[in-house]
């Protein structure tokens, strides 16, 4: 890179590193300015903004503002009071940022339930919210009926729709009632409240088990809205196109942050659409879109239209947008900028790759690397575990070595670690002695590597990572190889037990799309990966299960196996004997189980 480009890439990181450090300055663990104060503040400056489009229908600040009084006249008028939690089991819709903001201003926490869950895992969360209530609507009472008799204490069930028809323990919510009066609530009605406190519990993704409820205090609420509305530059004239679960902190605090508190305008979408989502954009006049990064992936996917490049988006900030897709999608697309981010909903870990480096999660510059207490360990793939040194301080890495990200744990806004609502989750995911005696880092699960300029790549989660022939496979650098094979839609790349072998061998579920041939994949996999990392399995896929936040499931598919008695898709082993993928039988996969390779 020459000097003038080196020069500029610094200015655009440091004017972003600028904006949105200035966003969060006031954020303090004492402070009672809580998250609906902020809200309240933007409503004031932008009443009569267009705050929220919804199929169709069109809502003000002062609406908005409106209905979240309206639901905590509901809640005053129920005996609930500061310190209780209700939980929403509701998909995206109008009503669903009001309700926990609404809530929030009798200092009431929300328990974000993801409105996908059924049965035992809905139960579980419904069930560790430590809720009396739960809004829903009619589209998710479904789903509570198969579990209600099973929970440890009965729940009352407020449904949101209009006309629905109430019953013993599930109520009609009706927000035109007019005893739910539309003014604010008296500020005095939280006194005490600091944001410190709990304001929403946020649900992992529950990708290897049942989802744990992350604690999103004010302050990390504040953090999370007041940084993207500095990072994005977003202004009153901007609208941001929102499609991700509300229940999520991308789309439900970023987004949701970067317009509301600045003036500007949420499109939200019930759910994401590949083949709607240009003309939405272009119809609504949308500058800005919010996404996960496989999001990006199905668009790429669809044939070219003549929509494609027909927008006005300027931004698309995000997390989770493979290297792989990154460069097509930008150039294609026509997208001016791309911002991805790093970050976890529990976690003290944040970075932003301000500048659009393609691939990059985030960047610390070695010359501010004091100043961000984030640092990578060497990590044992095997023990999964950090390694340290004969002092029993965990080893830093080096410059592109791998290694876990770990953030210090301090009482302020930004390094504050609030954990989980489980207290033995929470501790789990503390490492001490990594600097020096006695401090406390968070582990964030991922592991990354840095490069000489401070860029931040994501290699792979722990337990993603697998070891086999005496060698760590990253999963996600093996998928995105194989996702550039012709024809493969999706690769879910992960590792399977084989006998009594050592470690775990690589196995892939791919979804194939037009033009895919197994004959000619294993011939690219030669040419591409070294051999420890070629998946010695593969596995034809409909569909790849993915949470509602479009992150891949891989519990279900190790159970599996190569197994063809528990798999309905055709399995493929690549046979050493003839270089090439045969299909799994029940015989052939009884000698590959005892041994009668040599793999």
């Amino acid at each position: 890179m020459g000097p003038l480009k080196a020069i500029a890439r610094e200015i655009r990181f440091l004017d972003g590193l600028a904006r949105t450090l200035w966003r969060v300055r006031k954020i303090n663990p004492d402070s009672d300015v809580l998250i609906c104060d902020d809200f309240e503040e933007a409503v004031d400056k932008f009443a009569d903004h267009t705050a929220l489009v919804f199929e169709g229908e069109r809502y003000t600040y002062r609406q908005l503002d409106a209905l979240a009084n309206r639901f905590a006249a509901w809640a005053d008028a129920k005996g609930l009071k500061a310190g209780d939690t209700v939980a929403l089991l509701l998909p995206n819709r109008a009503e669903y940022v009001p309700a926990w903001i609404g809530l929030s201003k009798l200092g009431i926490a929300s328990a974000l339930i993801n409105n996908n869950l059924t049965g035992a895992a809905l139960a579980h969360c419904l069930s560790i919210s430590n809720a009396s209530h739960v809004i829903t609507d009619t589209e998710s009472l479904a789903a509570i009926e198969t579990i209600r008799a099973g929970l440890p204490r009965p729940l009352s069930y407020w449904i949101i729709d209009p006309g629905f028809a109430a019953a013993p323990d599930r109520h009609a919510l009706d927000l035109r009632e007019p005893k739910l009066a539309p003014e604010r609530p008296a500020k005095a009605r939280r006194t005490g409240q600091k944001t410190r406190d709990v304001a929403l519990y946020i649900y992992t993704s529950g990708t290897t088990g049942m989802p744990k409820a992350a604690k999103i205090t004010h302050m990390r609420a504040q953090l999370y809205m007041r940084s993207f509305a500095g990072a994005t530059k977003a202004n009153a004239e901007d609208n941001i196109y929102c499609v991700l679960p509300l229940y999520h902190a991308t789309g439900g605090l970023c987004g949701v942050g970067s317009a509301l508190l600045n003036g500007g305008t949420i499109t939200l979408r019930r759910k994401f659409s590949a083949s709607h989502f240009w003309s939405d954009v272009i119809d609504n006049g949308c500058t800005m879109f919010v996404y996960i990064g496989e999001l990006c992936r199905y668009l790429v996917n669809q044939d070219p239209s003549p929509s494609d490049r027909a927008h006005k988006l300027r931004l698309a900030f995000g997390n989770g947008l493979r290297p792989e897709v990154w460069e097509e999608f930008q150039t294609r697309f026509n997208v001016p900028r791309i911002m991805e981010f790093y970050g976890s909903t529990e976690g003290n870990v944040s970075m932003f790759n301000f500048d659009g480096q393609p691939g990059a999660i985030g960047r610390v510059p070695p010359y501010l690397r004091r100043n961000f207490a984030v640092r990578l360990v060497k990590f044992d793939v095997e023990s999964e575990m950090p390694v340290r040194d004969a002092n029993g301080i965990c080893v830093l890495c080096d410059i592109g070595e791998p290694g876990e990200a770990v953030g210090l744990i301090k009482d302020d806004a930004r390094h504050n670690y609030t954990g989980y609502a489980d207290k033995a989750a929470s501790e789990r995911k503390i490492l001490r002695d990594v600097v020096e005696r006695g401090d406390s880092w968070f582990r964030t699960g991922d592991l990354m590597r840095q490069d000489k300029d401070g860029y931040f790549y994501f290699v792979d989660r722990i337990g993603d990572t697998f070891r086999w022939k005496g060698e760590n496979v990253s999963t996600t650098e093996v998928a995105e190889v194989i996702s550039r094979y012709p024809g493969v839609d999706e690769a879910n790349v992960y590792g399977v037990k084989i006998g009594k072998l050592d470690g775990r061998a690589g196995m892939a579920a791919i979804t194939p799309g037009d033009g895919f041939k197994i004959e000619g994949l294993r011939d690219y996999l030669v040419r591409e990966l070294p051999g420890y990392a070629r998946p010695l399995f593969i596995r034809i896929a409909p569909a790849i299960e993915t949470t509602g936040t479009f992150k891949y499931r891989k519990v279900d598919l190790v159970r599996d196996g190569f197994d063809p008695a528990k798999v309905e898709q055709a399995l493929y082993f690549d046979q050493p004997e003839k270089s090439a993928y045969v299909l799994i039988t029940p015989d052939l996969y009884a000698q590959i189980r005892d041994g009668a390779f040599k793999l």
